[in-house]
């Protein structure tokens, strides 16, 4: 080969080669770049976590979750089988939103077996572990020592309010209040998310609230809160100071009974987090505290001979047993249970959620919220947008 053919191929070769390298080059920088975006999108969000807590694994699929770190936790759904229509959109959209970046399990409670098709339809809609559980008779129907004369007379005073003169109901918020917890499917795990049949989830959630509550060591987790109908609950503020009365020492030292209360803890105000969305602590709620309030209560039949809803019940208990700073308000998680709805009240959760619900329409400052006393009582200062 000629000096002039030698120089012209060296200078292809050369050519060829620095292509090589460049394309090479570009291509480990865009998976950088591209892993980078991936890891911002789970740590760029109101709970900040230790990076290190999420890191890409050498086989990377965008399919499955990038966090290898879980929570022991279930989400758990108490339902009848003639809610299955509306239990199966409920685990759609919260898979969707959710649970389908996270595979948590799923627990469905109920105190008739299952039909197959239940079941079936409802497995059809989650990747993941599911189990169903049949709630003993003694946890669900009312005791035999409870008074049904009494009962029937109290549900009579209560015709004209909701669910007044429902036993079944009754059995539900007993059972939520005071048992659901000890149920051998739900042991093993100490966090659950509770979800009803026909609810909406209105927003992405891309962070793992689990890990939040269990990382900043909280015990109860809502989005709604609202006043009770006091003629449901006449004497439970009374039966509850007459169990501090003989057990102080359960009280928490900086506990919220400012929020539930506006004279020091003469009256109970009705302000309760909206229990059908929550996620809690299971061993706050079978801890010594509360099980020991929660047995007092039992012993005055207020269940059966009022209606002593789950929903005051679970929010008297964090709110006397736990200290205020354990106990969190999920701004980000757009919820909406028929008739009220909670959207992000926080602009940048608004967008950054893809939130789909209408932030005009939402529950949060209507006159029927505890909300602006929540706000008031942590010292949260809301800013419209």
């Amino acid at each position: 080969m000629s000096p002039i053919g030698r120089y012209v191929a060296l200078v292809v070769f050369m050519l060829i080669t620095l292509h090589f390298i460049l394309s090479f080059t570009h291509q480990e920088y865009g998976r950088a770049t591209s892993i980078s975006n991936i890891k911002n999108k789970f740590t760029s969000n109101p709970h900040e976590y230790v990076p290190d807590k999420y890191y890409v694994p050498p086989d990377f699929n965008a399919s499955k979750p990038l966090h290898v770190r879980k929570a022991n936790a279930t989400m758990v759904m108490l339902a009848r089988n003639s809610d299955m229509d509306n239990a199966v959109q409920s685990v759609r959209r919260i898979q969707d939103r959710f649970n389908s970046k996270f595979r948590y399990p799923w627990v469905f409670l109920n105190e008739e077996p299952f039909t197959d098709e239940f079941k079936s339809r409802v497995s059809n809609v989650i990747d993941g572990e599911v189990e169903f559980g049949l709630i003993p008779h003694d946890d669900w129907f009312p005791p035999d020592w409870i008074d049904e004369e009494k009962a029937a007379a109290g549900r009579k005073k209560l015709e004209n309010v909701i669910y007044g003169t429902s036993v079944s109901y009754r059995n539900m918020c007993r059972y939520n209040s005071r048992t659901f917890y000890k149920h051998e499917l739900m042991q093993k795990y100490k966090w659950y998310w509770r979800v009803e049949p026909d609810v909406h989830f209105s927003c992405d959630i891309d962070f793992d609230p689990f890990l939040y509550m269990e990382d900043n060591k909280k015990v109860y987790g809502f989005t709604i809160t609202m006043y009770e109908y006091r003629s449901t609950i006449q004497t439970l503020w009374q039966t509850t100071k007459d169990f501090l009365k003989s057990h102080p020492e359960y009280l928490a030292e900086s506990n919220a009974m400012g929020f539930i209360s506006d004279n020091g803890g003469e009256e109970y105000n009705l302000c309760h987090f909206w229990s059908n969305f929550e996620i809690a602590d299971m061993d706050f709620w079978r801890a010594p505290a509360y099980t020991a309030y929660v047995d007092y209560l039992e012993a005055s039949g207020g269940f059966y001979y009022e209606r002593w809803g789950d929903a005051p019940v679970h929010s008297i208990g964090a709110a006397l047993f736990a200290n205020k700073d354990q106990i969190h308000f999920f701004d980000e998680i757009g919820y909406e249970h028929a008739p009220y709805q909670h959207c992000p009240r926080e602009k940048k959760s608004w967008e950054a959620g893809r939130c789909g619900c209408n932030p005009g329409r939402s529950f949060d400052y209507d006159g029927y919220s505890c909300l602006k006393k929540w706000d008031a009582f942590v010292g949260y200062q809301h800013q419209p947008w």
